[in-house]
């Protein structure tokens, strides 16, 4: 069976879907990106869906699936490259993808990622000072 590559870049793992997706591979990807954010202890996940042309419901409802897996796994998700097309289909079948931030483009997309790993830092960093101030 045929799969969509992962790749790991750092904290951050790399999806970019180049062939038609069909009911099969989205759910096949949703496993090995599950798997993958677990295994290597993944912050961020990025999808690039730019040659997509078409997305219909069931893609569509698998991209919002990963996205709270993801989420569920301390990972944040950015889809990225999605054609006005797409988006309007999208719009037309009520699906607003809750919990997936997007960007016209990877390099956006992997901006988003960087400062949402550095927010999350922040943070713990805060909890971190806060409960030693509290001993």
């Amino acid at each position: 069976m045929e799969r969509i590559p992962i790749l790991k870049m750092g904290d951050f793992l790399i999806v970019t879907i180049q062939v038609d997706m069909h009911d099969r591979l989205a759910l096949a990807l949703q496993d090995d990106l599950t798997t993958k954010i677990s295994a290597t202890n993944a912050k961020g996940v990025l999808i690039d869906i730019s040659s997509l042309e078409i997305v219909d419901s069931f893609i569509g409802r698998m991209l919002s699936n990963i996205s709270g897996m993801a989420r569920i796994l301390d990972a944040q998700t950015v889809l990225t490259g999605m054609q006005p097309a797409v988006a309007i289909t999208l719009v037309e079948l009520g699906l607003s993808l809750p919990g997936i931030r997007t960007a016209l483009n990877v390099e956006r997309g992997m901006s988003l990622l960087r400062a949402s790993l550095a927010e999350s830092d922040d943070a713990t960093s805060e909890d971190d000072v806060d409960a030693s101030h509290e001993m």
